[in-house]
């Protein structure tokens, strides 16, 4: 978003590392970022002299990325389980609407989500339709406060890929023990197929980590001949 005279000052600094009496100290690397013409943000267009200094690298979305930062964040479960559900609205450009979806608008959502209030300020109106119809997907999900006390021995897991990322994305993040942890892992195991089981261990083991606590998971899990079948790969994950 420079304008062209600070964009000519760059010339210098870019590729002879210096500016007048300026020089870049060793080791120092000169970054650049900012949005693409096509992005209607306001840029103007870099000459062609500047472009030819740098080396360009193009950054896209990533939903697992996100997801790691949005369950550290303690981002709200029911925005991370709709994302799970549809990934494409993790970023959907409007530029004719002044709210649409990006990381930075769902995490704002999610504070809005998180106080009662309606998310279409943050993420525009068409993507807050979606999500929340999608939240009506909670009226029929198993006891999942249940499920973390051992006590879901009769509830069953969701048959629509709404409820089950729903279910998969609730109980992570509502395990905030080592016990909890293994009671919906083990239930998991019981009603589940091996991909949502794969799903959950991935991301309750990265919980357990910021929590200090995935030892205590991985010797309970290996005590437990149930999950046996799954210890190969859990194994794999506490070793990353």
């Amino acid at each position: 978003m420079a304008p062209p005279a600070m964009q000519g000052v760059a010339q210098q600094l870019i590729l002879d590392r210096q500016v007048g009496s300026y020089r870049v100290p060793e080791g120092w690397f000169i970054w650049a970022a900012g949005n693409r013409k096509e992005d209607r943000a306001s840029v103007f267009e870099m000459p062609s002299p500047l472009a030819n200094r740098f080396l360009h690298l193009s950054v896209g979305v990533d939903f697992d990325s996100f997801k790691a930062y949005a369950l550290e964040r303690r981002l709200h479960e029911q925005v991370l389980a709709f994302l799970a559900f549809r990934p494409t609205l993790l970023h959907k450009l409007n530029p004719k609407e002044p709210a649409w979806p990006s990381p930075r608008s769902w995490e704002m959502a999610s504070c809005l989500h998180q106080g009662g209030l309606d998310v279409d300020p943050a993420i525009g109106e068409a993507a807050a339709s979606e999500f929340r119809a999608y939240l009506k997907v909670y009226t029929r999900l198993p006891d999942l406060d249940k499920v973390l006390t051992g006590k879901g021995a009769r509830l069953k897991f969701p048959e629509e890929p709404s409820g089950r990322w729903a279910t998969a994305i609730g109980l992570t993040m509502r395990a905030s023990t080592a016990e909890q942890g293994l009671a919906a892992f083990q239930w998991l195991v019981a009603k589940a197929t091996a991909e949502w089981v794969q799903l959950f261990a991935s991301d309750l083991v990265a919980q357990m980590r910021r929590t200090n606590q995935v030892g205590v998971l991985a010797k309970m899990v290996a005590d437990e001949p149930a999950l046996q079948a799954f210890l190969k790969d859990y194994r794999e994950l506490l070793g990353r």
